[in-house]
């Protein structure tokens, strides 16, 4: 996943702030990974027009997760809330929810996009795994380096270790990584809805047509450009996003995914 640096203009940050995005040196996977199965079981309770409030009363006062203790729930909801926000007024949250009904075999990948865009401890670690050839093994000191580049000093090598650990078992709740010890690079199957969370973020930043295909956010479904086309023009029919191609021009709008934010 290309850093933020690589981009020709800079980013625009406070309008990614105010869609969800998170910044900054501190990430989740000091402690956690993107939790696939809680979010699942939360989302599954929790009725897609809830608001914020009611996330936090089916974690902590319902216990719909099954936590043994109060502070473990109250722990798992903030974990949960930094990684996937939890609420509706934020627009990254309406994306994720509004895909996660209509697109079940792209729930991993959608959980994956997300935290990437809240969590830039797990950004951290995109590079080394999407740039890993399928059937390789990761390997763990390349892995760690690159999260220590990120971080420069702040984390001692305990924490390190820990966020290294919580990032493998977060690529391989999404699909890209597979096997308990060593972890050997799978190839994953993007969905409509996979792929136009993928382009709704790419447009957050400022990206347009063609380089939306080819965008660090489109980088983690595993095909090109080319190859996810079809991929567009499916979600077009199920009328996630407008796309249109011909005579080498490509133009993709996925903001009417938010249907909430076209209204104001």
């Amino acid at each position: 996943m290309r850093p933020a640096s690589s981009h020709l203009e800079p980013l625009p940050v406070e309008a990614m702030s105010k869609a969800g995005f998170r910044f900054g040196d501190k990430g989740t996977h000091t402690s956690r990974t993107i939790m696939l199965a809680e979010l699942s079981d939360l989302l599954a309770a929790v009725p897609a027009h809830a608001d914020e409030d009611t996330y936090g009363s089916a974690i902590i006062g319902d216990n719909v997760l099954g936590k043994q203790t109060t502070t473990s729930r109250r722990l798992t909801n903030q974990r949960l809330r930094e990684l996937y926000a939890l609420d509706p007024r934020l627009p990254i949250f309406r994306v994720l929810r509004r895909l996660w009904a209509i697109d079940e075999p792209g729930r991993p990948l959608l959980a994956m996009l997300c935290a990437l865009a809240r969590d830039p401890l797990l950004h951290a670690t995109a590079q080394p795994v999407l740039a890993l050839p399928v059937g390789s093994e990761l390997v763990r000191a390349l892995f760690l380096d690159s999260i220590r580049e990120a971080v420069g000093s702040r984390l001692n090598e305990a924490v390190l270790d820990k966020v290294a650990r919580n990032a493998a078992s977060s690529w391989s709740q999404s699909g890209h990584l597979e096997g308990r010890v060593r972890k050997i690079r799978q190839r994953v199957t993007p969905t409509p809805g996979s792929l136009t969370m993928a382009l709704w973020l790419g447009t957050l930043e400022g990206l347009a047509g063609q380089s939306l295909l080819d965008s660090r956010w489109t980088r983690v479904l595993d095909r090109t450009g080319r190859e996810l086309l079809p991929v567009a023009l499916q979600a077009k029919q199920l009328g996630l996003i407008h796309a249109r191609a011909g005579g080498g021009v490509v133009e993709i709008d996925a903001s009417r995914i938010d249907a909430a934010a076209a209204r104001l």
